[in-house]
């Protein structure tokens, strides 16, 4: 696999006009629509696959059935496939940047991602719903989920504030 390039840096570059630069990293109102629109899609397949749905997820943790294990599978194996096709072809991103992905540090046993997928799985379970589709379940109307984002918001900002503390 061949190691795309990184972008130069600023003691590359000479001269700089910024004067009617927006900064690439923070999309524009065109871009927030299409957000919009391929979450809404995305939503609606989810819905109408059963991705969505309590039972499915319920069906996964008991290994009563194949269907969720065979939709992520699916999603991890062409996820894959795309990555290493745009590494290849050294694709970048709509902001310029190439598209790369940071090493990890791997601590012994891997503890940190263990324990990270433990408690992930822990709240999946729990509640029932990956924490990204939420807003569809919740525009569904199966507004009890409304639990679950106040609760997912509130661990992120609670990791927010200890982040500092923890050992990473």
């Amino acid at each position: 696999m061949s190691h795309v390039p990184h972008a130069p840096i600023a003691d590359d570059i000479e001269e700089v006009d910024l004067t009617n630069a927006r900064h690439p990293a923070v999309p524009g109102a065109l871009a927030w629509f299409g957000y919009l629109v391929t979450g809404t899609v995305l939503g609606v397949a989810f819905m109408q696959a059963e991705v969505l749905s309590w039972y499915r997820i319920q069906e996964m943790f008991r290994f009563q059935s194949f269907h969720m294990y065979g939709v992520i599978g699916v999603a991890v194996t062409v996820a894959s496939v795309t990555r290493a096709l745009l590494l290849r072809v050294g694709a970048r991103a709509l902001s310029g940047e190439p598209i790369d992905t940071m090493p990890k540090s791997w601590t012994p046993f891997g503890t940190r991602y263990a324990l990270g997928g433990f408690v992930f799985g822990l709240g999946w379970a729990l509640l029932g719903a990956c924490p990204g589709p939420i807003f569809t379940l919740i525009g569904a109307g199966h507004t009890v989920y409304i639990v679950g984002l106040v609760a997912a918001v509130g661990g992120t900002y609670l990791y927010g504030v200890v982040q500092h503390r923890l050992p990473h």
